[in-house]
């Protein structure tokens, strides 16, 4: 019964979502601002106000959530390896490598083994794949 709870709360929050330490450089050869990812970021494309993904990068760790409740309930998507950029060349790409250790026990969470990750003119973006649906998920750095 709890499992069924679990799984129908999974669901119902894919469909909400998307159906309706390291020192950061500071600039580039070429004159370029290198930009600071650290921080707090929220999803900006998400079709529901109070259900959405946030992440978070500190040091060499980028963590995102489910977050559900308007940001009552929080659940583990991903935690991984970030890698700053060393240049203001845009699109930044790296390949974050999952932690296991933090998500094989999260329900929600990616199983993958690394994910890419893009920043893009003020835009962190990722593909998130459940139910059969692959969607881009875009998140801004919050102030």
């Amino acid at each position: 019964m709890k499992r069924m709870a679990i799984i129908s709360l999974c669901v119902a929050l894919f469909i909400t979502l998307f159906t309706g330490c390291s020192s950061t450089p500071t600039s580039s050869g070429n004159g370029n601002k290198i930009p600071d990812l650290t921080g707090e970021w929220k999803q900006a494309n998400s079709k529901s106000k109070d259900s959405y993904q946030a992440a978070t990068i500190s040091g060499d760790i980028i963590e995102i959530y489910w977050v559900s409740d308007n940001g009552d309930t929080k659940s583990l998507y991903w935690a991984g390896s970030f890698i700053y950029p060393t240049t203001a060349d845009e699109p930044y790409i790296w390949n974050s490598e999952n932690d296991h250790s933090k998500t094989d026990s999260a329900m929600l969470a990616s199983n993958a083994d690394t994910k890419t990750m893009t920043y893009q003119n003020g835009v962190l973006s990722y593909e998130v794949s459940a139910l059969g649906t692959t969607t881009k998920v875009k998140l801004e750095k919050q102030k």
